[in-house]
């Protein structure tokens, strides 16, 4: 495989930092103890790799006469589908907690990990490494606030998560957190349930969280949804709809307010 004149030979031509050297695919296996669960469609990653060849270099290190992936597997298997025979890679020899460390540390960076994936790898860097919240917001670029909704995902339980992916909320990080925040494993079922059936927003779903948690406290609940508009572009109005019922989905609103539209049209009450 050959490379334009740009990053692999660039790093391999200085004397100081790691060199990069081009290893067989052959003898590469994969690391058993990465944090993405699958690796995603790589066709666009193929294609790129097709044309312009693998412009960073995947992390190994060795193990007897082969080498371990500790950071690049997409890289690795696109390169192998396309055919390549080689790849440029850098070597470390580290323990196996370091490249584990290491492997999670570097996903997290490239933001390509599903939103379950990425609170787990936040998780472990925490129980297995001791990484305070704040250690994981400078590692990463990310606000210390999110880290700390990002792994508070994690106790969405393994049962539950396939019924976020049914769900449709696998990629919507704002309505998972709601779902994190009940206490027990029903409430979440139970609330990813109301979610799908009702087709709710993040603060429609909030109403519901809440009225979970006033039904646990023993408080009466709301018996009325309440609909409300403020228009960002035109704040000389605002509009509340109340629903005498719990919770509304979308096409609901959308059938009153036509209704109403009609109704002002043609002068009816």
């Amino acid at each position: 495989m050959r490379h334009d004149p740009h990053f692999v030979e660039f790093i391999s031509t200085q004397k100081a930092g790691p060199l990069v050297r081009m290893i067989g695919l052959d003898k590469i296996d994969p690391n058993p103890r990465q944090a993405r669960c699958e690796l995603g469609n790589i066709q666009e990653l193929m294609e790129s790799i097709k044309a312009k060849g693998v412009l960073e270099p995947i992390l190994l290190r060795p193990r007897g006469e082969r080498y371990e992936i500790i950071a690049g597997e997409r890289r690795f298997v696109a390169s192998k589908n396309v055919g390549f025979a080689e790849l440029p890679a850098i070597i470390m020899d580290v323990t196996d907690s370091e490249a584990m460390e290491i492997s999670l540390i570097e996903n997290l960076q490239r933001k390509d990990l599903d939103l379950f994936e990425e609170a787990d790898g936040l998780k472990a860097l925490i129980e297995i490494y001791n990484y305070s919240h704040a250690d994981i917001s400078e590692k990463i670029g990310k606000a210390r606030s999110t880290i700390t909704e990002i792994i508070n995902l994690s106790r969405i339980p393994t049962s539950l998560r396939q019924a976020c992916h049914a769900a449709g909320l696998d990629k919507n990080r704002s309505l998972l957190i709601e779902v994190s925040k009940m206490k027990t494993e029903a409430e979440m079922k139970a609330l990813i349930d109301g979610i799908k059936d009702h087709n709710l927003k993040r603060v429609e779903t909030r109403d519901l969280t809440k009225m979970f948690k006033e039904k646990e406290s023993g408080k009466s609940r709301p018996k009325h949804y309440i609909f409300n508009y403020k228009p960002k572009e035109d704040r000389s109005f605002s509009l509340r709809i109340e629903f005498r019922k719990e919770a509304v989905n979308r096409q609901e609103i959308i059938n009153v307010l036509e209704d109403l539209l009609s109704k002002l049209k043609t002068g009816r009450n």
